[in-house]
């Protein structure tokens, strides 16, 4: 006896795969708006008005958030809803200081291993972020600066290093574009991916593990001084005690 399909007899296996790919398109478009500062931390996000401005039902916005709610940047309180997620000083201090140890163990992994072709990539990633810093625009930095980061964590050779490296470093997202909207950074930031890179191209390890070690650590002194500098964070939500800090 076969299975019979739980799927509605008018909805097909085509309809389901443009809804996934419906879903996967909100998911980023919202976590842009989260990572950009639209979407604050601890609002509630707004089903219906997100249905609308993207012109969707309000089923994708429901499967992105809860995509994201895995994913660390979106909490579901229930009988309430979705809320943007808002990391605590010391939970920030934690995750950082871990994508620290793990990017610096990545990249003197990576050096030992590296090939020509690999450092073609990262330099050509580190020259885009060269002609954007007089820009001052973080928001077509911040892209490039992920995939810097993406790459060495793909290019390590360890996969299941690389996973939690991704896994801190998203759930950071809105911290560190704040941190690289601060001030005169996008130069700092991008002279220590060069150092990074040079390290990886010189095939020393000890120089990348510092290299990169410091370039973290040095993003959490940018993320607190941005941290300090911002306006405050939305209102915390009603009959739920919040760790963040006023």
């Amino acid at each position: 006896m076969s299975k019979q399909s739980t799927m509605p007899p008018e909805f097909s296996a085509i309809d389901f795969l443009r809804t996934r790919s419906l879903a996967s398109v909100v998911q980023a478009e919202i976590e842009r708006m989260i990572v950009s500062g639209k979407l604050a931390p601890n609002a509630r996000v707004n089903e219906n008005a997100l249905a609308q401005e993207l012109g969707v039902s309000r089923g994708p916005i429901r499967e992105a958030c809860s995509a994201l709610a895995a994913m660390g940047l979106i909490e579901i309180i229930p009988n309430r809803g979705f809320f943007v997620r808002a990391l605590s000083d010391d939970e920030a201090l934690d995750l950082s200081e871990a994508r620290a140890c793990i990017f610096a163990s990545m990249a003197m992994m990576l050096a030992t291993r590296i090939t020509d072709s690999q450092i073609a990539i990262l330099r050509e990633l580190v020259d885009r972020m060269d002609k954007i810093v007089p820009t001052g625009e973080v928001s077509i930095y911040y892209p490039v600066n992920l995939e810097f980061h993406e790459q060495i964590a793909r290019m390590c050779g360890n996969q299941r290093l690389g996973q939690i490296y991704l896994s801190l470093a998203r759930e950071l997202h809105i911290q560190r574009y704040r941190a690289l909207s601060s001030g005169d950074t996008l130069p700092i930031s991008n002279a220590e991916h060069r150092a990074i890179l040079d390290a990886l191209a010189a095939r020393d390890p000890n120089k990348a593990f510092m290299a990169a070690r410091s370039h973290i650590l040095n993003g959490i002194v940018r993320t607190r001084k941005a941290r300090r500098a911002s306006p405050p964070a939305a209102k915390a939500r009603p009959a739920r005690k919040s760790k963040t800090p006023a």
